[in-house]
Order: C-alpha cells, then structure tokens, then sequence
C-alpha cells in the first residue's frame, strides 16, 4: 500500500516511521514533509489543501495513495476527511462536524455538559464586554481559553485580575490568536497533576493508549509561557492500569458514545487532556487527533501494525483488532529555536543528529526543519526536533533522551532539563 501522511511537524515524522515498519507499506509520501523526511520518504510535493483539485490528485496523481492519515488538527477542522471521502479515499481521522471536540473549546464544553463527562465550570463569550464584565465578578484564580484553534497556545492562567482582564483583551480586541479568539471561554482554574489519554477510536469502540504526561511551559520548573509541548513521558505513573480503564469508562467511551448518538460518529484519535483533582478526574480539553509530543512517546511503544490498528478504526473493526503494547517506558525532549513561543529565527545549521540517533534506544523526530540546497540540516520553526529515548523503564528512558540531546547543537537551541522530574 501507497500511504500519505499530512503534515509537517514531529508528529507526521513519527507516524512515518511507525508505518514504515508495516510490512504492507509499500511507499510513504509527506506532504508537506519536513527535514527528517526529505530524503527517508518521498514528498509529495506542496501543502496540502482541501480543494476540489487536491481531490483530483489523490484520485489520480502518480503516487497511486491507497490510505491517507492526517496529522494536524487545521486540515481535520477545515473537513479533509469528508473531502477524501466523498473521493472515494480511505482515511484516518475524525470528519469535520466531529472535529469540532477540539475546533470549538465552546462545543466540547456543552457537549461535556449534555454528556455528564465531567469538566471545568466556565462562561463562554463572544463579545468583550459582556467578557469583560463577568472576569471582574469572577473568582479568582481562572482560565482564559481562545475557543478555536491556537495551534496549543490560546490557554492563559493569569496569576492577578489586572492579567486578567489584559489576556481578555489580548485576545478578543487586539486578536492575538485571530479567529480562534472570535469566542472565548473563561473557566474555573482546577488543580492537581495532569495527564493526557488518547485513543483509537472506530465510531463504537476506544482502545485507550498508554496515558503520557506533556510539559507546556518553556522553561524550567514549569515557568514562562505555554507552548505546543516542551517534552513528554509514557506511560506515566501517574495513572496506573486501574484508573486509565477509569478514564475510558467516564471520559473516552461516553464521549464517543455520545457522538454517535449525536448523529456524528467518532473515527481516529480522540485525545482527552484531564487534570487529577482531589474532586476527581476532569476533562480540561479534547483534541481530534494525536498530540505532538506525545506522539513521539507512544508509537515506539506500539507492538502492533499501525497500518492495521488505523485500517481497523476506518473499517468499523477496532473491537476486533489486537492492539498491543511493549513494556517498558519512553520519554522524548524537545529543542526549540531561542525566542519560541515568541518571535524565532530560522535557518540555523543543526549538527550531531547522527550521534545522537546512533545511541541505544534513541531515535531522532524533526518538526521544524528544512534542508538546504546544499543538503545541510538548518531551523526552519520554533519546535525543530524531539530527542526521544526507549528504556526498560522512565529513568532509564530519560537518560537516553538526554543523552542524545547533549549530541545535538545549533545556535540559540533551547530545551527543558525537567522532562519527568516530577515522576
């Protein structure tokens, strides 16, 4: 089989090579790929857009695509999914309308609500003053959230009123996350230790994945700004076997129940981001397909076919599918460019990837690089690479992602030096 995976960043990088190893894979194409799959596996060349004349291609183009699997949440949103389809495609993913858990925070939030899936409390706005209003009677501390897509940065915890309020203005007046800032959520700040739970989803039935815990902030200690994932660990200790079949019984399972019900049926990956409370678990946001980083830690502990567990979930078969995994744990760094989530530059030679990916139990995901016409590897984003180790268990994982890091260089390169630290 022919397959194509959408995207550009370490995730799609990841998914590629965990589907390389599918005996079935005859031809991986990237589109629109990035400086780790340039030369590894063909590119389908330019971005990919959902229009008629993208549909045109993939029926017809050279490739001869069998099976397309799509990485970001911009495409699944924008409705790909239902465009491959009516072409006749098969696809991994969630359809546009079932996107929307993490298209529109303000969707996921009242569909939690009809569900009884248990989640924050929160207003929702579309106007700053009325916005405006309610943040100054609110009880503090509180959560800011842009409804739409901010690409993992529309969430704000502000730690004064007067923050507050500038947040608020920040994104419904100045735009600072455009669209995704057209609607806005103010939400009760819970406390306690968080963690991620995804799974494969077939419209009827969830396969939970190992729970994984991701880092957010930039620096340190869990200091600065929040961004797309500084790091990631998994399985994480945090929740133990017994209270990840808790979490697919009250979270994973009734979500997806309650999509089909609502005439929406649920296909790919659903993505639960849930904090621990001392009131119990609540569900602090959904995504529509697999996280970056923590997709960088789950696949390598994959034992089954990708291609056969995403094939399953397309085909209505997960119940009947075998999806296993390895013992063992994985953890995965990541180096971002100086200046990320802000303002970065690009362009700056990357060296010592083959040391590091030389090392036992490391393996190499780019995200945001590019290769020169002179074939040299340089920065091309604010995420450029994730160092991910596999070891008999965390600690032993940890050191080999370090390990690897310390081979890699580039100037301004930044990365956390607190990946599991807490575990």
């Amino acid at each position: 089989m022919n397959i194509l995976v959408i995207g550009n960043g370490g995730r799609e990088h990841a998914l590629a090579w965990k589907l390389a190893y599918s005996p079935r894979v005859e031809q991986i194409f990237v589109s629109p790929g990035n400086g780790g799959t340039d030369g590894k596996w063909q590119i389908a060349n330019g971005k990919w857009q959902n229009t008629p004349d993208a549909k045109f291609a993939i029926r017809n183009s050279q490739f001869a695509i069998d099976f397309v699997v799509v990485g970001p949440e911009a495409p699944l949103a924008d409705g790909i999914v239902d465009t491959l389809q009516a072409a006749g495609v098969r696809c991994f993913g969630p359809t546009r309308a079932a996107a929307r858990l993490e298209a529109s925070k303000a969707f996921a939030k009242e569909f939690m609500a009809r569900h009884g899936i248990p989640t924050a409390r929160a207003a929702v706005f579309t106007a700053y003053e009325p916005a405006l209003a309610y943040l100054r009677r609110a009880e503090t501390p509180i959560v800011i959230k842009a409804s739409g897509l901010a690409a993992g940065k529309g969430v704000i915890l502000p730690e004064t009123p007067a923050a507050a309020a500038a947040a608020l203005r920040d994104i419904m007046i100045e735009r600072q996350f455009g669209a995704a800032g057209d609607e806005v959520l103010i939400e009760e700040r819970l406390t306690g230790p968080e963690v991620s739970l995804l799974a494969f989803c077939d419209g009827r039935t969830v396969a939970p994945m190992p729970p994984a815990q991701d880092h957010k902030r930039v620096f340190d200690g869990d200091r600065g700004p929040n961004t797309g994932g500084m790091g990631a660990y998994a399985p994480a200790p945090i929740a133990p076997p017994a209270l990840v079949e808790e979490l697919t019984a009250a979270v994973l399972q009734p979500t997806v129940d309650g999509m089909a019900a609502e005439g929406t049926p649920y296909v790919g990956v659903l993505y639960a981001g849930m904090m621990l409370t001392p009131a119990g678990p609540r569900v602090l946001e959904f995504n529509c397909r697999f996280g970056d980083p923590e997709t960088q830690v789950i696949l390598p502990l994959l034992d089954s076919d990708l291609l056969d567990v995403l094939k399953a979930c397309v085909d209505g078969a997960l119940d009947r599918a075998e999806v296993r995994w390895r013992a063992g744990a994985a953890a995965t760094v990541v180096a971002a460019s100086a200046g990320y989530p802000g303002s970065y530059g690009k362009g700056r030679e990357i060296t010592g990837l083959e040391d590091a990916a030389a090392r036992p139990g490391v393996t190499v995901f780019h995200a945001g690089t590019r290769r020169r016409d002179d074939g040299r590897l340089v920065t091309d984003g604010g995420r450029v690479l994730a160092v991910t180790g596999a070891g008999a268990d965390l600690r032993a994982a940890l050191d080999r992602a370090y390990a690897g890091m310390q081979c890699v260089h580039f100037e301004g390169m930044h990365y956390r030096h607190d990946i599991g630290a807490k575990s």
